[in-house]
């Protein structure tokens, strides 16, 4: 390889520009360099005083977010903050009263409508029970008791759905009997 460049540089002999510049070359260009540093200069002291400045906002901005984003969120401690596996409890209640749920306002009708909006109201109260015991895990340090109100809360849904279910199937069965009878 190397034969190869020096057969290059053999070739391109006499041909690389050699002259002189014309006199006083060095100075029109070292003039034309000071005459842009200077103009150079003027811009920067413009825009030199904006600089301080803005490094301090830009420092305080940033402060502010880490301090913000860093902070922990107390207000959102429930079972899945506890550990692994009450975060796995919590979904499984969570998708199971989910279902249950689901089921419930497919049978909903005009006969079990007074039955299904009293479950859902009980529902809501359970839940605003459920709002409450989070705040009380989050100023007792994830105790024990608390942990298993939360359980408990979870448990007393699926029962009152499952019942609800109950119930309305009870009140099918029993139209249906009705209506066999009387043909």
């Amino acid at each position: 390889m190397s034969d190869k460049i020096e057969d290059l540089f053999k070739n391109l002999d006499n041909q690389f520009d050699v002259e002189v510049p014309n006199f006083g070359h060095q100075q029109r260009f070292l003039d034309k360099l000071n005459n842009q540093q200077i103009e150079v200069k003027v811009a920067n002291t413009k825009a030199s005083y904006w600089k301080p400045l803005l490094a301090v906002a830009a420092s305080i901005v940033l402060i502010l977010t880490i301090t913000f984003n860093l902070k922990p969120d107390t207000s959102d401690k429930d079972l899945a903050s506890v550990s692994p596996e009450m975060a796995e409890t919590q979904t499984f209640f969570a998708n199971t009263i989910t279902f249950e749920l689901n089921k419930l306002n497919t049978e909903k009708s005009p006969e079990t409508e007074k039955l299904v909006n009293d479950a859902l109201l009980r529902l809501g109260q359970l839940e605003k029970e459920y709002k409450t015991l989070k705040l009380n895990l989050t100023e007792s340090g994830e105790d024990q008791r608390v942990i298993y109100a939360m359980i408990t809360n979870f448990q007393n849904r699926i029962d009152l759905l499952q019942s609800t279910l109950l119930q309305i199937e009870a009140i099918k069965t029993l139209k249906q009997n009705n209506y066999e009878t009387t043909l």
